[in-house]
């Protein structure tokens, strides 16, 4: 399993990867945040980097007719 740090950097890296890349480190940050054996502050870190790729994800990739 990857590391809580390496998965906080990869998410980092969503905008330059490319999409199964970034879909693979997403997999990660889920995998981590279902882990209760990773501490909390790692999982909240993972979590609030991961909410904010999701929203930047909607707003580059969502026209108005689409949803997300």
């Amino acid at each position: 399993m990857t590391t809580p740090k390496e998965v906080f950097e990869h998410l980092k890296q969503l905008e330059e990867v490319d999409t199964v890349q970034s879909a693979k480190y997403r997999e990660e940050a889920q995998e981590v945040l279902a882990d209760d054996t990773i501490s909390l502050k790692w999982r909240r870190a993972i979590a609030d980097r991961l909410n904010r790729a999701n929203h930047d994800l909607g707003l580059h990739t969502v026209t108005t007719d689409e949803s997300y």
